[in-house]
């Protein structure tokens, strides 16, 4: 296959979510007959509501900048599916990605035509098959993985590990993982396993805690609990700086590349994490440790693009997300704010709303193309309790367009709701600025 037709294959398995079948038979089998390329590198899970993804990369950043030749696999993407398989800080390229979704394709019918398999394996679980693969093929010492949905029966989890990191707990996707927060906890603890760490990250809930304790009791898991970040503060535009005590050390004023306070608390967990790697035979200087969060990047959240008026971008998924953001909000910008705002229908879109739709004089509701995505209908509901101005876009490129118009030059666009909006909007960005460097190198400027 080509890139085209790896893609095509990919998506033709079903929706990444509605067609998860969520069981680590598929998956397993899948890694047996390619080799087990898992195996040949040591491997850091992270699971969590919130900051998952933010501490994976975070750790990964720290590995990478200490040397060490580190995989780091993520989802979803916003953009390129290649997004999701990085080496060394690098996005794996088209023909790689291509050649081994083929040789994973190939080894999938073949369990298949075998009997051993009623389906192929999913989306999910070919493409993080795609990216071991990868670790493996660049002779990867260590890859950080960031957990798909859940834990318990996660592709990930079908994956030995010496490190699991579990951060933030909260209500999210609970037509899956369950509706309280002990059976939602319960899901991701269960990446926790014997004879390996565990990293604890600064949890909300009490019930969180408490669950993540009985299963590290149970494993004979010896916990490491991040701290709490002390002396946090913000530049102007919200970048952190912190003090932290870790369970070996202290670190005075360290600053992050990313925005928002409540990144603090993940780089707490990612410190945790790198310095057991460190115990491990990882070694990690200082210096690295403070380079990596400084230099970490994490597109889409609360990432920042200076235009005018200017644009952020924030995937706020759930009503903690929504909290965190409309704190950076109330903190960061006292002026006239546009929000761009689209949903997932499994969401709690109400409770999105009430902490995001006040803050905005303005509220341009829009979808974007995926089968998941709440219509205009079900947010105009949520929009009703709001005496803000409401503008219903078709098309995220239309609402995009109609909240440029509506903003001042020194106001800001907000756009939130859903990663899959964000990927959107950095979509068609990207395809504006292409045409915009066609158009210069056209007429010789």
């Amino acid at each position: 296959m080509d890139y085209a037709e790896s893609l095509r294959y990919l998506h033709s398995l079903g929706h990444e979510v509605l067609a998860a079948k969520f069981r680590l038979e598929s998956v397993s089998l899948l890694f047996e007959k390619l080799g087990h390329p898992e195996r040949s590198f040591k491997s850091i899970i992270v699971a969590g509501t919130n900051g998952k993804g933010s501490v994976a990369a975070m750790i990964d950043s720290i590995a990478c900048t200490a040397g060490h030749r580190c995989g780091l696999f993520t989802s979803p993407h916003l953009v390129r599916i290649q997004e999701r398989i990085k080496f060394r800080g690098r996005e794996i390229r088209e023909e790689d990605f291509a050649r081994l979704a083929s040789v994973v394709r190939k080894t999938s019918d073949a369990l298949v035509d075998a009997g051993r398999l009623d389906a192929p394996p999913t989306f999910f679980e070919q493409v993080a098959a795609i990216a071991l693969c990868s670790f493996q093929e660049c002779e990867a010492e260590l890859a950080v993985l960031e957990v798909g949905l859940g834990g318990r029966l996660d592709a990930t989890n079908a994956v030995d590990r010496i490190i699991s990191v579990v951060t933030s707990i909260d209500l999210d996707h609970q037509n899956i993982l369950g509706n309280t927060i002990e059976q939602i906890a319960s899901e991701k603890a269960a990446i926790i396993v014997p004879e390996t760490r565990a990293v604890i990250g600064r949890q909300q809930h009490r019930a969180a805690t408490d669950v993540l304790m009985r299963r590290c009791l149970e494993t004979g898991v010896l916990p490491v609990f991040a701290n709490e970040p002390r002396a946090v503060t913000a530049t102007e535009l919200g970048r952190v700086a912190f003090d932290y005590e870790s369970s070996h050390t202290r670190y005075a004023r360290v600053l992050l590349g990313l925005r928002g306070r409540y990144q603090a608390d993940n780089a707490a967990a990612a410190i945790e994490a790198a310095e057991l790697l460190n115990d491990g035979g990882f070694p990690i200087p200082r210096d690295a440790m403070l380079k990596g969060l400084r230099e970490v990047s994490w597109p889409g959240r609360l990432e920042l693009i200076d235009d005018r008026p200017r644009l952020l971008l924030d995937g706020a998924h759930n009503p903690a997300g929504a909290s965190a953001l409309r704190t950076y909000l109330d903190e960061f910008w006292q002026v006239p704010i546009t929000l761009v705002f689209g949903a997932m229908s499994d969401k709690d879109i109400d409770r999105m709303a009430g902490q995001l739709f006040d803050v905005a004089r303005t509220i341009v509701l829009t979808r974007v193309k995926d089968g998941r995505a709440a219509d205009n209908a079900r947010l105009g509901t949520a929009a009703l309790r709001s005496s803000r101005n409401v503008i219903f876009a078709e098309t995220v490129s239309q609402a995009l367009s109609w909240a440029r118009s509506v903003t001042p030059p020194d106001g800001l666009v907000c756009v939130a709701g859903s990663l899959h909006l964000v990927g959107e909007v950095k979509r068609l960005m990207e395809e504006a600025d292409s045409q915009s460097a066609v158009m210069r190198t056209d007429f010789g400027f």
